[in-house]
């Protein structure tokens, strides 16, 4: 993780040069999705601990992200939307009760669906993982309220109690119980939002769902980090290489190095 960058709010501590590292992991899910065979690039430094699946809305199985893990920390990172299947998952956007942790209110059902299929695969890859290490939890866009719902899980329900939580371009997950309840618990979370991107102003604060006409309630968890760039279209606003670029802007040095182990690394 980056040692420099470093930017304090409140009584937290956002280190940009994690940012920027966490980001380019995230774009590794992408290209861990888009190859038949699974694989793709691990940073320096870094092995894999393993890969975990999730279940789309048609029940197909796809590649949802990994576990790292270097001598100073790992990283579980969720992948984004890859396919059609997950783009229809982030507007089924009723809610149902977030039953992992008690008392957690509800949460988009089209996200949670997905995060609970993959949950024992994510649980049983976090008990590798030394209790006494840092544990960074990020992902991107649909990745990003999949992290939110596995941060509030672990720190509940696993030894790792405090995951650090960085999320790039991520919707609104819950209703404000769930808030409430996830900023009590989760005591870093870092929510990357470009002004101009779309999609962390979806769902909308409130929601009627087209057929049973019901409204629901959304809010964002805290941590808000707001960005400021356009790239001349809707997916522009959003996608993973605009945030890296953006973030790159701030450490070129830094971005230069991570590029370079390995080679072809960097989100492009």
């Amino acid at each position: 993780m980056g040692t420099g960058g470093k930017k304090r709010f409140g009584t937290q501590e956002l280190d940009l040069r994690t940012a920027l590292f966490l980001a380019g992991v995230c774009g590794q899910t992408y290209v861990q999705f888009n190859n038949k065979n699974g694989l793709f690039l691990v940073p320096d430094g870094y092995r894999l601990i393993g890969d975990f699946t999730a279940k789309g809305v048609d029940n197909s199985e796809e590649r949802f992200g990994f576990l790292l893990e270097s001598e100073r920390a790992s990283v579980l990172a969720f992948r984004g939307s890859g396919s059609a299947v997950d783009w229809v998952a982030d507007f089924i956007a009723q809610q149902t009760a977030y039953r992992p942790v008690k008392n957690a209110g509800l949460t988009h059902k089209g996200f949670t669906d997905i995060y609970m299929s993959s949950r024992d695969q994510i649980l049983a890859l976090v008990a590798q993982h030394p209790a006494d290490k840092p544990l960074f939890v990020t992902g991107h866009s649909l990745g990003g309220a999949l992290a939110t719902l596995c941060a509030v899980d672990l720190a509940v329900n696993s030894a790792c109690r405090e995951p650090i939580v960085y999320t790039f371009g991520a919707p609104r997950v819950g209703d404000p119980t769930f808030v409430q309840k996830y900023n009590a618990t989760v005591g870093s979370h870092w929510r990357f939002q470009n002004e101009f991107d779309i999609v962390p102003h979806l769902p909308t604060l409130v929601y009627e769902s087209p057929k049973t006409k019901k409204t629901y309630y959304y809010m964002h968890v805290k941590g808000e980090v707001r960005r400021r760039f356009r790239m001349g279209s809707i997916s522009g606003n959003h996608i993973l290489t605009s945030y890296f670029a953006d973030l790159a802007q701030e450490e070129p040095a830094f971005a230069s190095a991570i590029c370079a182990g390995p080679p072809g690394w960097c989100p492009e």
